[in-house]
């Protein structure tokens, strides 16, 4: 049971929910960018949510299948066609031995998953399948994959096709809602105001590792530097430059810039559809507001896993 890859894509990866527990090695979790995409996929052709895919940025590529199975795509609208036939994001679609799928350009946000039935079939290593490109681990030979690549896929696990899933995400990442960070006390009231009242821009240099940002400076009112210390996931950390950062999935594990606030973890999977050119701005929420997001984000994945 196996892909044959015939275009690759821009950067296409094998992806999981990522590895995690050995920051304190260096290693950041890596995993899909857009985790809550990568759950909907694969519990589509009934596969368990952390199952293993193919996650496509910005173009994506095209693959000839060599065996029947179930596929689901999920995530951004990108362009995308089964023999010539167009397909749509969140359906369980089944492909015969010899078609061959074509993921073109996005349509709308920055990522989407190629969900196959039984998770696409990598070594795991510390303890996932995520590909982390910058150590150059895990995935598909540690790297993204190329034209000619083989990707075997394993045994479902499960019997049943769910039915199709209707209450997709909000996709909407204009708008990201933030906590405050470590050091939100470098910045006086006059920089929050122009933080969370004026846009930013993401920038072309933006990747797995961090999502930059222009077009509005910050800056600390205390120092731009701080004692290196640990870095979350989402943490938005702002340099001499004043331009921010988002820490995204491959991000340093420690830095020494202050951080004026984190991406909520109900938010984190917008930041994997940021594209550059994407205009965004930040809105403040108490702690317990991002908690209830949290909890009501949880509730709708264990919704459909019990549907499965």
């Amino acid at each position: 049971m196996s892909i044959t890859v015939l275009k690759p894509g821009l950067q296409s990866t094998i992806q999981d929910l990522g590895r995690y527990n050995y920051s304190h090695f260096g290693i950041s979790a890596s995993g899909a960018a857009d985790p809550l995409s990568l759950q909907i996929g694969n519990m589509l052709i009934g596969n368990k949510k952390y199952a293993s895919a193919i996650e496509m940025t910005i173009i994506g590529g095209e693959f000839q299948f060599n065996v029947e199975c179930y596929i689901a795509i999920s995530g951004s609208e990108f362009d995308a066609a089964l023999d010539n036939n167009v397909i749509t994001n969140h359906k369980a679609i089944i492909v015969s031995k010899g078609q061959t799928l074509s993921v073109g350009q996005t349509k709308t946000g920055a990522r989407v998953y190629l969900c196959v039935q039984g998770g696409i079939n990598v070594d795991s290593y510390l303890s996932s399948k995520s590909t982390h490109i910058l150590s150059g681990i895990g995935g598909h030979f540690g790297r993204p994959i190329i034209k000619g690549d083989v990707l075997t896929f394993g045994k479902n696990e499960n019997s049943g096709i769910p039915k199709l899933i209707n209450n997709i995400l909000d996709m909407n990442t204009s708008i990201l809602r933030i906590n405050n960070g470590l050091q939100s006390n470098h910045f006086n009231n006059n920089t929050w105001n122009d933080f969370t009242s004026n846009s930013f821009l993401v920038s072309n240099l933006s990747n797995r590792m961090g999502i930059r940002l222009d077009g509005n400076k910050i800056n600390s009112t205390i120092d731009n530097e701080i004692i290196t210390e640990g870095v979350p996931l989402g943490a938005i950390q702002v340099p001499k430059s004043g331009d921010p950062i988002i820490s995204f999935v491959e991000h340093q594990t420690t830095g020494g810039y202050p951080k004026i606030a984190n991406v909520i973890m109900a938010d984190l999977y917008k930041v994997g559809q940021l594209k550059p050119g994407d205009k965004i701005k930040f809105d403040l929420v108490t702690i317990e507001e991002a908690e209830e997001l949290r909890f009501e984000q949880l509730a709708f994945i264990n919704n459909l896993e019990k549907n499965d």
